[in-house]
């Protein structure tokens, strides 16, 4: 118990660095900010009048989507911000120190977090600002924030094990596009899963980017009265679906990423 503690004290120490970081470079945050507000503006006004959802606005079908995007891509500073320190040396420093070894993963990951908290709220603000609207109460409206942040938490603990595999920032974004580019288009982020052809219509369906936007149309009420109704369990219990996903990702990742963590500080 001590251990944990000290270990959550820690990285609290280490998410306070990563922070100030952003504070001192403002162009981490703009950056990251400034990616996802250009998607809404352009499905929204560029490809929005192509794409139709009958039953629905596009732009309300459209939100839960680009939130679930923004928070995947997100996650993956913490594996970027993970081969950055390695590269720099940081991590070596922090080795010196007497602190908890799952104390980094535990400050990058949490900090990163803290990083979602602010796009997803200018995000909402640009939402607001081109007709996109939330139908629901605002429990349900504050359950479905969370649970986005919640999914991109978990996930940012697999990017963390892709950091440390490699041995430079660059070459993690070019690994973890190919993984993310796919998870966050072949799925009912864009357009509706039953639109798309057999074989990727069952990979969206099952796809936990999915599951994660169904649940937040729901918890939004911005769902589709006139869509079918889904044929996977998955999407006809999203938020279910989308805590399974978490639980899952936390009993493996965690344990995975701190092995890692170990082998890749002995190099």
């Amino acid at each position: 118990m001590t251990a944990f503690v000290q270990a959550l004290g820690d990285g609290a120490v280490v998410a306070k660095r990563n922070l100030i970081k952003i504070k001192r470079v403002p162009d981490l945050i703009v950056g990251s900010t400034l990616a996802p507000v250009m998607f809404v503006l352009l499905f929204a006004y560029v490809f929005g009048g192509s794409i139709e959802i009958p039953g629905m606005d596009y732009r309300e079908f459209l939100m839960a989507g680009i939130f679930a995007q923004t928070v995947v891509f997100g996650a993956t500073i913490t594996g970027s911000g993970l081969a950055d320190d390695i590269q720099k040396g940081v991590v070596d420093r922090f080795r010196s120190l007497p602190m908890a070894r799952s104390a980094v993963l535990i400050g990058r990951t949490t900090s990163d977090l803290v990083n979602n908290v602010i796009v997803v709220v200018v995000m909402s603000v640009t939402g607001l600002l081109v007709g996109w609207r939330v139908h629901s109460s605002f429990l349900e409206a504050l359950a479905g924030f969370a649970l986005l942040l919640l999914f991109a938490y978990a996930l940012s603990w697999g990017m963390a094990i892709v950091g440390l595999m490699v041995r430079s920032p660059e070459v993690f974004n070019n690994a973890s596009f190919i993984v993310i580019f796919p998870l966050t288009f072949i799925a009912n982020t864009f357009v509706q899963e039953n639109n798309l052809p057999g074989p990727l219509r069952v990979f969206a369906e099952w796809n936990p980017v999915s599951a994660v936007t169904a649940a937040t149309r729901e918890l939004f009420g911005n769902t589709n009265p006139m869509a079918p109704v889904a044929e996977a369990w998955s999407l006809r219990h999203p938020v279910l679906m989308t805590l399974i996903w978490v639980v899952v990702f936390l009993v493996v990742f965690v344990p995975l990423a701190v092995r890692q963590y170990r082998r890749a500080v002995s190099r």
